[in-house]
């Protein structure tokens, strides 16, 4: 269904907007986090990110044109998708407003947003952000000012933390922070009370609480905004001053290896293949900006210096646990300590798969990898063995006879686990392409949880980085993991002759409570007919 985007409201003081530059274009796809276009008020020019993924079908304001908050700014859906509607039906809104006299608007826009809070002139309460559609609460992973701190609009305010990315959160007001609600590592649900900025020196102690009281929260006793308090640095706070992080990377309290760089940035480095770790960044608290990247010349930034570390130093560093690394922590100790796991290995021939892959690749516009190959085997091997392909319940066990295939991908912060649904019914190219796209979207955080959900049989491959053999943990709640291992050259004895051949190593881990070592077996066997004389696949 197709989202209309309005103008945002970029400050509390923002009337209307001038889009300064469209990073996309009528018909390009958009991913959750992109950066839709540029936008710039009286103050500032701001990025703009998407909270939506489709095509973008529809442009309302062209670059260089204005046009007040709230107004019809772009629209999102489906590619083809009809929006004829949406169109008619924000032009005939626009003539209702028109019509709806003077006095009823002042009295529209005149109630507070929050009745029971006196808020005095000057000060402004901050609450946590609904940084993405599906976001329900955030952490706060690291504040970027302490209480007593001069703020201006436009500084990072913090780095939020939701179970799909790390974001840094910018403020839209200037004044002084007076009040921190949320302290690093805590969660609050979207609109409960982050901050409060205003005049230094203000007592908020009552506004946080009434705050608190009138959005539902449990009011505490104040600490911080106490006079003493609202001047006394926050050791925490302190340490983490120097930083800011992106969003593709989780929150860390050590700023040695930290790159700092805004979505733009990021973007345009990517696009023009310049590493960020060589460039000086010329924003708050060196952070790499819009305009390093437009001026960046390779082998001119002192960034790309080494750190001395003196011999027989004692260094470490503390990172605080994201919630990706926390949810996978407990996943898989609770799949290791409650499934049986045993182990079945194996050592395939793989001569005929690789002349296969090199002819099937010989097709133009085509290329299949060997993941690709071991994927589509498992579906197919996995349709005559639904005992392996099974899930196991306190007083049932479930045989599926579909097959979604988990392919684990490693990202920076853990691992993820996207599904190849109905494996066994899509051809080697299918595979191939779905595997690449959902590999990235998962490096980027991209991934939406139907995507990761489902699967009936996981592969893990770590193949592609040297490692021979290794044994995988269950994904729960499958029954069976399948670690593959790099194709090595080595002798091997061919009808009583010692040759040079190709062999990959595989490791079946099995739950015991579903797959009896026989149904392992057996399973390896189809497996293997299948990876050996791939040719069969295609039948």
């Amino acid at each position: 269904m197709a989202e209309v985007i309005n103008m945002p409201r970029l400050s509390d003081t923002m009337e209307e907007g001038t889009v300064a530059t469209w990073l996309k274009k009528v018909g390009d796809k958009v991913e959750e986090g992109d950066i839709l276009a540029e936008i710039e008020t009286d103050k500032a020019t701001m990025e703009f990110e998407s909270f939506y993924e489709g095509t973008l079908l529809h442009i309302g304001v062209q670059e260089g044109e204005t046009t007040k908050v709230d107004e019809l700014l772009a629209i999102i859906g489906e590619e083809g998708e009809d929006i004829s509607g949406l169109l008619n039906g924000s032009a005939t809104q626009d003539s209702k407003e028109e019509e709806t006299p003077k006095e009823e608007k002042e009295e529209a826009t005149s109630e507070p947003a929050t009745e029971a809070v006196d808020i005095p002139e000057g000060v402004t309460v901050v609450t946590m952000p609904r940084l993405s559609d599906t976001m329900e609460e955030g952490t706060v992973a690291t504040w970027l000012k302490k209480v007593g701190d001069a703020v201006e609009e436009g500084d990072i305010l913090a780095e939020i933390e939701t179970d799909k990315a790390t974001m840094e959160f910018e403020s839209f007001q200037s004044g002084t922070l007076l009040h921190v609600g949320l302290q690093e590592g805590e969660s609050a649900k979207v609109d409960a009370l982050l901050a409060i900025l205003g005049p230094k020196g203000t007592d908020v102690a009552n506004i946080a609480k009434n705050f608190k009281a009138s959005s539902g929260e449990k009011a505490e006793a104040p600490k911080e905004e106490a006079p003493k308090a609202a001047s006394k640095p926050e050791p925490k706070a302190e340490t983490s001053k120097k930083e800011t992080p992106k969003v593709s990377a989780p929150a860390s309290t050590s700023s040695s290896d930290r790159v700092f760089v805004s979505p733009l940035a990021k973007k345009m480095a990517d696009e023009k293949g310049i590493n960020l770790s060589q460039v000086t960044g010329s924003g708050e608290n060196g952070r790499i900006i819009k305009r390093d990247i437009e001026n960046f010349t390779p082998g001119t930034s002192a960034a790309a210096v080494g750190k001395f570390v003196p011999t027989g130093q004692e260094d470490f560093e503390e990172v605080n646990n994201s919630q990706m690394r926390k949810v996978i922590a407990k996943r898989l100790a609770e799949s290791k300590f409650t499934a049986p796991h045993y182990y079945l290995n194996v050592e395939f021939d793989m001569e005929n798969a690789i002349a296969f892959r090199a002819q099937f690749n010989s097709i133009p516009d085509t290329k299949i990898s060997y993941n690709d190959m071991i994927v589509k085997a498992c579906a197919l091997a996995l349709k005559q063995h639904p005992q392996v392909n099974s899930q196991w319940s306190a007083d049932k066990m479930r045989l599926n006879h579909h097959v979604h295939i988990g392919v684990a991908v490693a990202v920076p912060d853990g691992l993820v686990v996207p599904v190849v649904r109905f494996a066994n019914e899509q051809s080697l190219p299918q595979i191939g392409a779905e595997v690449k796209e959902l590999a990235g979207k998962a490096r980027n955080k991209k991934l939406t949880p139907q995507e990761m959900e489902g699967s009936t049989f996981t592969v893990s491959n770590l193949g592609m980085f040297g490692i021979d053999s290794f044994t995988s943990i269950i994904n729960q709640p499958n029954s069976a993991i399948l670690s593959v291992g790099n194709i090595v050259e080595k002798p091997v004895v061919k009808n009583g002759q010692i040759v040079v051949g190709h062999t990959m190593k595989l490791c079946l881990a099995c739950d015991h409570r579903t797959v009896d070592g026989a149904t392992g077996a057996q399973f390896l066997q189809t497996l293997k007919g299948y990876i050996e004389n791939p040719v069969t696949m295609l039948v």
